[in-house]
């Protein structure tokens, strides 16, 4: 997966996850649309990682092709 991609599937997650929140703003978020969205938010998350980790080893004269996608658990378990 190329940088390209990963931005590709970033907008793609953020447009749904946008869709949502418009969807139910003024009612808050129940159920499965609740869960949705954490997943959302979670899968997120995941793919920044791998576009960040892909950058870092651009950057350090390494194969970003060589990064790896991190457990969902892994990443969310970073400080920021």
């Amino acid at each position: 997966m190329d940088d390209k991609t990963i931005l590709e599937h970033i907008h793609e997650l953020v447009a749904e996850e946008k869709q949502l929140r418009d969807s139910h703003a003024g009612k808050g978020l129940a159920g499965p649309d609740r869960q949705r969205l954490e997943l959302l938010e979670r899968q997120l998350d995941q793919t920044w990682d791998l576009l960040r980790q892909r950058r870092a080893r651009e950057e350090m004269g390494e194969n970003p092709d060589e990064a790896k996608e991190r457990p969902i658990d892994e990443v969310e378990s970073y400080l920021q």
